[in-house]
């Protein structure tokens, strides 16, 4: 079964052709990143209008790639929540007309289980049930998942998501945006034990995070180091903040699969790209027995061949959506 995802919730329009939910025939991603860098930032308008200007080109290619007309494709899933709301309609209102102008059924797609499945076209072998963290610029969940289209929130950022974070981080220590790739670099020969950075909890939630003080402390650190005209060490604050970061995640998301008595964790979203919180889970998850699953690289950051995936696990479900469908900015998964 061919299914064509469409993905446009923040800053990349993406189109992908997945086979049977694991076998990706083509995933073209047009980012927006270069444009947005001027501003330090995603500017929502801009996006949506660049969503405009780029989708049939988008998704024409990514049919091209996957050699296959229209008339093959089974199903035309889209992401149409969580996100931007300019730009999740501008993925909605494409994927309606083409799945009525070729008769085809759509199915809507939840982003974040979007990125859940990213890790079923890594990892063909991985079946539910699992435990999952999802770690993005907009989003930090511990799920449960227990088949492929249910699920079950475990714990949540009650404030900013940890790529947010690293983003705010980043402008304050002088780096462009996106931040995470520049915390990265600097970090790579910097000391991750120079400075204390506090790791906040929330009381009577444990398995929810909280980055807020996190980003408050880093950016009084420099801000304070400034006024006294003292020499803050870059390098060395990335490396101990995303160390910081690292240690959080790893600590919220270990707790959880020992309350779950989970034997399968999974992690997803775009910070789930970064060598060193990836490094932390494997180490965290082989001293504690527990298997691991991380996406590629390429499947990280938002993508068509995510959304074609557990697009085709939703129309198995007999999960279908006709013109009324609309975009919805906040909506919890499961």
């Amino acid at each position: 079964m061919k299914i064509l995802g469409i993905e446009s919730s923040c800053d990349e329009t993406a189109a992908a052709v997945s086979l049977d939910g694991r076998e990706i025939l083509s995933n073209v991603v047009a980012s927006q990143v270069d444009e947005h860098r001027l501003y330090g930032g995603v500017v929502p308008e801009i996006a949506s209008r660049r969503h405009v200007e780029n989708i049939s080109q988008v998704v024409n290619e990514s049919l091209k790639r996957a050699d296959c007309e229209l008339s093959e494709i089974d199903a035309v899933a889209v992401t149409y929540a969580p996100g931007l709301i300019g730009a999740l309609l501008v993925g909605v209102s494409f994927a309606k007309g083409l799945a009525m102008a070729a008769k085809k059924p759509l199915v809507p797609v939840h982003h974040i289980a979007g990125h859940i499945a990213a890790n079923y076209i890594t990892h063909r072998e991985l079946e539910p049930p699992f435990l999952c963290l999802v770690v993005s610029g907009g989003h930090t969940h511990i799920i449960s998942v227990s088949d492929y289209t249910h699920f079950q929130l475990l714990g949540r950022t009650r404030d900013d998501a940890a790529g947010e974070c690293f983003d705010k981080a980043a402008r304050v220590l002088g780096y462009e945006y996106p931040g995470g790739k520049y915390i990265e670099l600097a970090a790579r020969s910097g000391n991750p034990k120079a400075y204390a950075l506090p790791k906040p909890r929330v009381a009577g939630s444990e398995l929810d995070f909280s980055f807020s003080g996190l980003k408050t402390a880093v950016i009084n650190t420099v801000h304070n180091a400034e006024q006294k005209g003292e020499h803050i060490n870059r390098e060395d604050m990335a490396a101990s903040f995303q160390s910081t970061v690292a240690e959080i995640l790893v600590e919220h998301t270990l707790a959880a699969a020992r309350e779950e008595s989970s034997e399968k964790l999974v992690i997803a979203g775009g910070v789930s790209a970064n060598t060193a919180i990836r490094e932390s889970f494997e180490r965290a998850c082989e001293e504690s027995g527990i298997k691991l699953y991380m996406p590629k690289l390429e499947y990280c950051g938002d993508n068509g061949a995510m959304i074609a995936c557990q697009g085709y696990y939703d129309f198995l479900d007999g999960r279908r959506a006709d013109e009324s469908l609309n975009a919805v900015a906040s909506l919890s998964l499961g």
